[in-house]
């Protein structure tokens, strides 16, 4: 949904703003940025779109406050939702509401690679071996920050080949909220006994295995039993 706009004439500075979030929304809703991927650097939308550095920022923070994009420090900026439904969602998981939020990560994903495994593509397996390893190598590298990066993008790609754009929108929704829970779990260290391998996830995948495909994404999201 555009953002509502007053009827008075905008200053030529806000209207040159209007026309980029008009421009970014339009690519976003093309397909040209899925949800869950990183949209260009700003310097990048600068050359494409022929405005200033000031005007893509501004742009660029409307469309986060809008819960169209987010700006992850160190990462980039990537689209989370293509309408305003994304903050609805994440106001209601937060921190404090993390054994919902895993919960609701098992419905998401358990669904997502039993989708996947049904649809997957070519081009899907190559972004998900590609997410594999850049997920391992981000492990080995012992920075917690960059495995949770690397940890949500190989989960983006399995919901992304589902090919279920609704359920790539609502698993896009709880994306801070995601890896947070994941934070949380490496306790600020990658230590062995942390490490959960998913790579017989992808494997089941690209088997087409619906079914162990659902249970290996299910696997390391159950509960924690009770005391």
């Amino acid at each position: 949904m555009p953002p509502v706009v007053d009827s008075a004439p905008l200053p030529p500075r806000g209207r040159r703003i209007q026309e980029t979030i008009t421009q970014l929304r339009q690519r976003i809703l093309a397909g040209e940025w899925p949800v869950g991927s990183r949209i260009p650097t700003e310097p990048q939308l600068v050359g494409a779109l022929g405005v200033g550095r000031n005007t893509v920022r501004e742009a660029v923070r409307a469309l986060a406050h809008a819960g169209v994009l987010e700006c992850r420090q160190g990462s980039g900026t990537y689209v989370i939702s293509t309408d305003e439904l994304a903050p609805v969602v994440a106001r209601r998981l937060t921190d404090d509401r993390m054994t919902e939020v895993t919960e609701v990560r098992r419905a998401f994903e358990v669904e997502a690679a039993r989708l996947a495994a049904r649809r997957r593509t070519p081009e899907d397996l190559a972004a998900l071996d590609d997410a594999l390893v850049a997920r391992e190598a981000a492990w080995r590298g012992g920075r917690v920050t960059e495995f949770v990066e690397a940890d949500a993008a190989l989960h983006a790609a399995v919901v992304e080949a589902a090919h279920n754009s609704m359920l790539a929108e609502l698993y896009a929704s709880i994306g801070a909220a995601m890896r947070s829970t994941v934070t949380q779990a490496m306790g600020g260290a990658l230590t062995p006994e942390r490490h959960v391998d998913h790579a017989r996830l992808v494997a089941a995948i690209r088997d087409g295995d619906p079914e162990l495909a659902a249970r290996e994404a299910g696997a390391f999201l159950e509960p924690e039993p009770a005391a």
